[in-house]
């Protein structure tokens, strides 16, 4: 039959030559502005998910939009981003709620990664919409019959949430624990 064995443990070491002197603890990543849990995180996805809304509502609204495949792209792909972004502001919301920081490195991986996904489709759309509404105005002179002035203003919020993705940029913690992490 075995027994448990029971090893001495040191005392901590003195520091000071005192030992009423708590070590210091270790020291972790402050939360970079725009990082996945942070309220900065939060307004930036925000601002993703009404750009994204208002270029698809725009562009979808119009009764001309279905005849050129660039504003079907841009349609498709703000609609992916919106979903995407209103996605990972619900979990921005639940982390912020529960006073939980996601340092999960796997988990900005997957931020990142779609963020990257989707903030190149966003992009493409918008170059695409912008050569093809340029086309329309200035080249055709069409614009009288066409709906130029939203085709404009959806492709610019396309582009305007495209500089916000540029803000949120990511940082993985070099340091922390590969779970969530309380915040005290």
């Amino acid at each position: 039959m075995s027994r448990p064995a029971v090893h001495p443990v040191e005392p901590p070491p003195l520091i000071d030559g005192r030992n009423d002197v708590v070590p210091p603890r270790r020291v972790r990543m402050k939360d970079v502005q725009g990082m996945p849990g942070t309220s900065t995180g939060l307004a930036l996805r925000l601002c993703q998910v009404i750009f994204s809304v208002i270029s698809l509502t725009v562009m979808a609204t119009t009764s001309d939009f279905p005849s050129v495949t660039a504003f079907r792209y841009l349609v498709a792909a703000v609609g992916l981003q919106s979903l995407w972004s209103l996605s990972l502001a619900m979990i921005d919301v639940y982390a912020l709620c529960v006073k939980r920081s996601l340092r999960n490195p796997a988990l900005i991986t997957i931020y990142a990664i779609g963020d990257g996904i989707t903030s190149t489709l966003t992009f493409a759309a918008a170059c695409a919409c912008a050569g093809i509404t340029v086309l329309i105005s200035n080249d055709l002179n069409r614009c009288d019959i066409n709906h130029c002035k939203r085709f404009m203003s959806a492709t610019a919020m396309a582009f305007i949430k495209w500089l916000n993705r540029l803000k949120g940029n990511y940082r993985r913690a070099e340091q922390g624990s590969p779970q969530l992490v309380k915040v005290t």
